[in-house]
């Protein structure tokens, strides 16, 4: 996952204003003024709370997701509308046929650690049925039942009930349907300035699946508009789950387990927030951590729109303030900053300093400003290293570099993984800050059962 703001390498008067405007977009304050302008524009057009839901059928993310909604609506005093949508493609999915896999791999696990059904009928979803399932849902649009249709279509899919899913089938004239429903769903979500599947909208701020859903219910709470006490345990439960508590000393059965490779782009904020949580988990099970630096997918040839880069900053900014780690200020390192800062991790790996180099360099790039495509931004960040100035200028000079870090690309990719920040373990592989649970709930069963443990 990486944000890229196409700003020039020198540091003009255009680019220090451009980082200043987006410092300022990212803040916790223009968060707070935006939401409390916004809930004064509803009060006097005595709108309602409402709330959309954009959710696409074969996506595994939108069903986790639907598996909270009627708590949702139930608990809190909203307007509650859901969406029959389709993610945008191109750009805005660089490899749609290993993110399709991954991503029922991913809500597999998602599903057991959170207690929902995951195709526990079948074991795969019946796409067969998936277009005459679309259409029938898409002929109830409008209509009183067409939320319950969504809703149970979704599950018959993920749940991998085909026949369920084969008695959902449309007539003859609903053929097509699905296509004008999810189009003009597309052009609404695209107006609110969003582009995926299983995406939560409300008052000018969007919210990602089930893992960002408790951001949605801290500012429902914060308006005062539950309309019960005490809170909700299904929904709180999201966020008591994706909390785990690492041990004060390695468990034995620890040391027998393969290293943890941290897969990282210094142009990409979520590898930054998900760093130091991996020396973290590194150190708390006495795990040998292998950093393994790629280069930036803009790098590699795939484009991400400007749309998909503001949502990208917007949520990090967010997961940095429940982390309670600095963000905001950030001089983007693409191209030679970029080539500079892994010719440089190579050198500080070789003197055991890669670990504090790429900490250095995240806080530098993306809490400070600083730019390490100068001289004196690297030299900030290298000296704050402990590294030998001239030894990193020609270390800087040479392209031995480039072998291991295609290396590394390659492995994250045949791991399944094409994003950053990727953790594997093994042959368990996570993507995204936001899964470190995930890894250290498998780091807990491997210690706890023996399971792939070398004895």
């Amino acid at each position: 996952m990486e944000a890229v703001v196409e700003l020039g390498r020198n540091l003009s008067f255009k680019r220090k204003m451009r980082l200043y405007f987006l410092h300022l977009l990212l803040s916790r304050r223009a968060r707070v003024i935006s939401r409390r302008l916004r809930e004064i524009r509803r009060r006097l057009l005595r709108r309602p709370h409402v709330v959309s839901v954009f959710l696409q059928l074969d996506d595994p993310y939108s069903y986790l997701l639907a598996h909270y909604l009627p708590s949702l609506a139930e608990h809190y005093a909203i307007d509650l509308r859901l969406y029959l949508s389709e993610a945008l493609g191109d750009a805005y999915q660089p490899a749609p046929d290993m993110l399709a896999e991954y991503a029922v791999n991913d809500c597999e696990r998602l599903a057991r650690e959170l207690g929902i059904p995951f195709l526990d009928k079948g074991k795969s979803p019946p796409v067969e049925h998936r277009l005459a399932m679309l259409d029938a849902i898409a002929a109830c649009h409008g209509k009183e039942n067409f939320d319950s249709e969504l809703l149970q279509g979704l599950t018959a899919f993920w749940r991998g009930d085909a026949e369920a899913a084969s008695r959902r089938r449309g007539s003859a004239e609903t053929i097509g349907a699905a296509d004008t429903v999810i189009h003009d769903s597309q052009q609404l979500q695209i107006r609110l300035r969003h582009y995926n599947s299983a995406m939560l909208h409300y008052e000018g701020e969007w919210y990602w699946g089930a893992d960002r859903l408790p951001y949605l219910l801290d500012r429902l709470e914060d308006l005062g508009v539950t309309r019960q006490a005490p809170a909700d345990r299904l929904l709180a439960s999201i966020r008591q789950t994706m909390q785990v508590t690492l041990p004060v000393t390695p468990p034995a059965a620890a040391k027998n387990l393969p290293p943890l490779e941290f897969f990282h782009s210094i142009r990409s904020p979520y590898s930054y927030l998900a760093l130091r949580r991996a020396f973290s988990i590194a150190d708390a099970y006495g795990l040998e951590l292998r950093l393994r630096p790629v280069l930036p997918m803009v790098m590699r040839g795939m484009q991400v729109p400007t749309q998909k880069l503001l949502y990208i900053l917007k949520d990090a900014a967010r997961e940095a303030e429940r982390l309670g780690m600095a963000f905001g200020r950030f001089a983007d390192p693409v191209g030679a900053a970029t080539e500079r800062g892994l010719a440089v991790f190579l050198y500080a790996e070789s003197e055991k300093r890669g670990r504090d180099f790429l900490q250095n360099a995240g806080e530098a790039i993306w809490s400070k400003a600083v730019d390490v495509a100068s001289d004196s931004g690297m030299r900030s960040v290298t000296g704050k290293t402990g590294l030998f100035w001239p030894d990193v200028k020609a270390a800087m000079e040479n392209e031995e570099w480039r072998g291991p870090i295609e290396e590394n690309r390659e492995s994250m990719m045949a791991s399944g993984c094409w994003g950053v920040p990727t953790m594997r373990l093994g042959d368990f592989a996570v993507w995204g800050q936001d899964r470190d649970w995930l890894l250290v709930r498998h780091i807990e069963e491997l210690c706890d059962t023996g399971d792939g443990i070398l004895v």
